[in-house]
């Protein structure tokens, strides 16, 4: 493994694969050097030149995502030293540093833009699931994510939607099963639809999609644990939780909004899954600055070789790069 034991430890602590956030670094570095240099970079900061930064919260929100951020910076070099300063899920006012970062200027610099990318798109999604998670407080329903996740970060997302205080629906096809509508129009019908899939999968859970309480009512009675009420208006969700009688747990999904989201958990719901924590989500403002500068003895840093690699091309090797303890 070549992140340092402490970022990886911290990952699995997130429940998240350290190799699979280390290969989505390496890929997003290596997109932002697109086989170049940083040309500003090395004309501006001298090769044997430290830094001192800090990367802060600009505006307020939950922040999420502090160990990818740091796996970030550390996968640049092994000169690179990163100190937490608050705890995934923190609530965060402007100003907060979130994280403390020294090493060599031209590596902190080439880790800027990655490290801010994830990291305001994590503690976005963070802030909003917290939004979502405060309006159903003292209902029984909790939000959940979808898989309307960006390409190859639903890892990431889903994570984030944890710290945020939401559930996660299913990370993939296999997980469990989902019936929709076009499931349902090619086997001729729900209770066929379930049929059909309860023989391929007989371990899995199976969800339902349905479009009114008719179709709910089948669903239960076919064997479904869980039902999907698709844009229903409050009053029909109202009619299908009377209707199923507590015989499979109801989600809700479709046009929800904050503002409406309390009527809905109000009516009796286990859950409300809401794309939009996901698929169009703001991103938390966060930046880094440079505090301070020093110059030091190590070897010569050519971007061109790219995360921190000698001029000797050597694979990017473990090291323990972060000296305080594991936060959070």
């Amino acid at each position: 493994m070549s992140l340092a034991e402490p970022v990886a430890s911290a990952l699995r602590d997130a429940g998240l694969d350290p190799l699979y956030v280390e290969d989505l670094v390496r890929a997003t570095l290596e997109e932002d050097l697109a086989g170049g240099t940083d040309v500003t970079t090395e004309a501006t900061i001298p090769p044997q030149q430290w830094v001192q930064a800090t990367l802060t919260a600009r505006e307020a929100g939950i922040v999420a995502g502090i160990p990818v951020m740091e796996a970030a910076f550390v996968a640049v070099g092994e000169g690179v030293r990163c100190e937490r300063r608050v705890a995934d899920g923190s609530w965060v006012e402007p100003g907060t540093p979130v994280l403390s970062v020294s090493g060599p200027g031209r590596e902190v610099l080439l880790a800027e833009r990655t490290a801010l990318n994830l990291g305001s798109h994590l503690s976005g999604i963070a802030t909003a699931t917290s939004y979502w998670a405060e309006a159903l407080k003292g209902t029984r329903a909790v939000v959940r994510d979808t898989r309307k996740t960006t390409p190859l970060l639903r890892p990431l997302e889903k994570y984030a939607v944890r710290v945020g205080g939401g559930e996660n629906h299913r990370s993939s096809l296999s997980e469990a099963a989902l019936i929709k509508d076009n499931h349902v129009a090619a086997a001729g019908g729900i209770t066929a639809a379930f049929q059909a899939v309860r023989r391929n999968a007989p371990d899995l859970p199976v969800e339902v999609e349905v479009d009114d309480v008719r179709g709910a009512v089948e669903a239960v009675e076919a064997g479904a644990e869980l039902v999907l009420l698709d844009n229903f208006p409050v009053e029909e969700v109202r009619q299908a939780v009377m209707a199923v009688q507590g015989r499979a747990r109801l989600e809700v999904s479709g046009g929800l909004t904050l503002d409406d989201a309390r009527a809905y958990a109000e009516t009796g719901v286990d859950y409300l899954s809401v794309g939009a924590l996901t698929h169009s989500v703001t991103a938390l403002d966060l930046g880094l600055d440079i505090l301070g500068t020093e110059n030091s003895g190590g070897g010569e840093y050519d971007s061109h070789a790219l995360m921190g690699q000698r001029r000797n091309g050597a694979r990017m090797e473990e090291v323990e790069t972060t000296e305080n303890p594991v936060i959070g």
